[in-house]
């Protein structure tokens, strides 16, 4: 399993703006395959900090399978007004180091 953040810098949208965009996406990333699971997460202390936390198969399935797939476009139109304020955008791979209460 491998974690993509998406971490937003919002300058020419609102946070609403964003959630609204991701609730019309989210229908995309569920009907991908590739995709385990997301969350959209909003700083405390920064209200235009917003981080999308999305859990993929594999950095393959996502770049090779979802981004060639017919799922990416419907979710790209979707978010493609927020491309501008991505702040980073990467892979991450999970340690062994968890735990949760």
């Amino acid at each position: 399993m491998i974690v993509e953040y998406i971490r937003y810098q919002l300058k020419q949208h609102t946070p609403e703006e964003l959630i609204a965009a991701y609730r019309k996406a989210q229908e995309s990333l569920k009907a991908a395959p590739e995709c385990h699971g997301f969350e959209l997460a909003h700083c405390v202390e920064d209200p235009s900090s917003l981080t999308l936390r999305i859990l993929w198969t594999s950095t393959e399935d996502h770049l090779q399978g979802f981004r060639k797939g017919s799922h990416f476009l419907p979710f790209l139109a979707a978010i493609r007004p927020f491309v501008g304020e991505i702040a980073e955008m990467q892979h991450y791979a999970v340690t062994d180091l968890d735990w949760q209460r």
